[in-house]
């Protein structure tokens, strides 16, 4: 245990609130469905989330950072993390926020390049595809 309290949370919801999730199943065709996940309970408020706070954030892939990449608060605090050189984790698809924000530029990311890299933020990161 080294002592860190994580936060879940969502633009627009608040602690106490539930998100859905979905699960991505390959079921043998060439591309994947997509299943009902899981309501996930979030314990705290994205409105009251500061940097200065975190020692790191964590952002989940999915279909979510498609739209989660034009949220400008979302975008102010993952400029914030990086601005203070904190590590961010960003799983799959999250590699969006990363590029919408312009903090990977320069920076070695892993994601699907198409993610990273050009498309409608414009901005690179030196990206190795791991897929």
């Amino acid at each position: 245990m080294l002592g860190h309290i994580v936060h879940a949370v969502c633009p627009g919801k608040k602690a106490g609130e539930k998100i859905k999730t979905a699960i991505h199943d390959f079921e043998g065709d060439q591309t994947y469905t997509e299943k009902p996940g899981h309501n996930f309970s979030l314990n705290a408020n994205f409105a009251e989330v500061k940097a200065a706070s975190y020692d790191a954030p964590m952002i989940a892939g999915g279909a979510a950072p498609e739209y989660l990449r034009l949220d400008r608060r979302l975008i102010a605090i993952v400029r914030s993390f990086a601005k203070e050189n904190k590590p961010i984790a960003a799983i799959c698809h999250a590699a969006q926020i990363l590029a919408a924000a312009d903090v990977i530029r320069g920076r070695r990311v892993s994601a699907l390049c198409r993610l990273c890299s050009g498309g409608a933020s414009g901005r690179q990161g030196i990206c190795r595809d791991l897929a």
